[in-house]
């Protein structure tokens, strides 16, 4: 008996490429190994389709944002849970000038879909700083990956489809047609290992740039807020009485350890914008597994022909998983192309 993919771990672009394979007919094992760390562990999961000071559009966010919500949605309604959070981002202006370079940014076709108009900045006043008000960017909100990834475990387990530990790359037996792995012939293996694929031998070539983030969780009372928040930073109602901080960008110090200097920065960023106070009980690092062209990484091995990989997708697992493993599902099953930015094809050359 062959099994159809060994998905080759559990974070946000695996847990999505194996649910996505699942619902397709195929056999699917889930591996992961808890003694690897996980960018998705740590992260806020917030889906944002404008991004930066001057608005710029998420890439295919006419394409992403649209899927994403209906994928994350249906998983919800087939599992009988809540872990997608649709919301508003609300982003208050510095300036004047600030808000005019944004009404200008706004009035671009490309722009105007995600600008919710039914804005009401008095219902901020009170917990923000605004004084020259602020922008409501819709089609937003974030999903809780800790509820997100317990959720998909437990489906593979209850389908005895389920590994707890580490796969070497140096035991899997490779065929043209196959991958033998603990005695069991898979079709194909699949690497979501996130930036651990930067040490994989199979695809270390591969251009990656991973970037490290740091947040903080804290405490804060009376804060009705349920918009996502952010100017520089963000603020995230998790839920009443606490929100999350995030968070920083460094391609320094690429390790797993939280920093003072972080902690300091998103406070003071954060004091400086919430009218209320807040007691940080908590801090958390991981590092992103961006690529050089801020682009992902999906396709198949050039040499190997039963082994791909679906990953480098960086700070926006959670938004460009769905739509692309669905892409990449069509591409294994049905024939049909991966879009050129994301084939690792445009690599090759490395």
């Amino acid at each position: 008996m062959t099994i159809d993919y060994l998905i080759v771990g559990q974070g946000v672009a695996g847990s999505v490429l194996a649910w996505t394979l699942d619902q397709r007919g195929c056999s699917v094992v889930l591996t992961n190994d808890p003694a690897t760390p996980a960018a998705s562990a740590v992260a806020a999961g917030i889906v944002n389709p404008l991004t930066g000071r001057k608005l710029v559009q998420t890439w295919k966010a006419a394409e992403l944002f649209p899927f994403l919500h209906q994928f994350y949605s249906g998983i919800e309604d087939e599992l009988g849970v809540r872990f997608f959070h649709p919301e508003t981002i609300y982003r208050p202006y510095r300036s004047e000038t600030e808000k005019n370079n944004y009404l200008t940014y706004t009035a671009d076709p490309a722009i105007r879909p995600y600008i919710d108009p039914s804005i009401n900045d008095e219902s901020y006043a009170l917990y923000i700083e605004n004084p020259f008000g602020g922008l409501t960017v819709g089609q937003a909100g974030w999903v809780d990956l800790t509820e997100f990834g317990r959720l998909i475990k437990g489906y593979f387990i209850r389908k005895n489809q389920y590994y707890e530990g580490r796969v070497p790359v140096d035991e899997l037996l490779l065929t043209e047609s196959s991958v033998i792995w603990n005695g069991v012939r898979f079709g194909k293996v699949i690497f979501c290992d996130g930036v651990q694929a930067t040490e994989n031998p199979l695809f270390n070539w591969l251009p990656y740039s991973p970037v490290k983030g740091q947040l903080l969780t804290a405490m804060v009372e009376n804060y009705p807020v349920t918009s996502i928040v952010n100017q520089g930073i963000f603020v995230l109602p998790v839920r009443p009485g606490l929100i999350r901080i995030g968070a920083t960008y460094s391609w320094d110090d690429l390790d797993w350890q939280t920093t003072a200097d972080a902690r300091t920065f998103l406070e003071e960023k954060a004091r400086a914008l919430l009218k209320i106070p807040f007691e940080v009980v908590g801090q958390q690092a991981g590092i992103r597994p961006s690529s050089k062209d801020r682009r992902p990484f999906i396709g198949i091995h050039p040499d190997q022909p039963a082994v791909g990989i679906f990953g480098g997708m960086g700070t926006k697992g959670v938004s460009l998983s769905p739509y692309l493993a669905e892409q990449f599902a069509r591409y294994l099953l049905d024939g049909e192309e991966i879009d050129a930015e994301a084939n690792i094809t445009r690599c090759l050359s490395l």
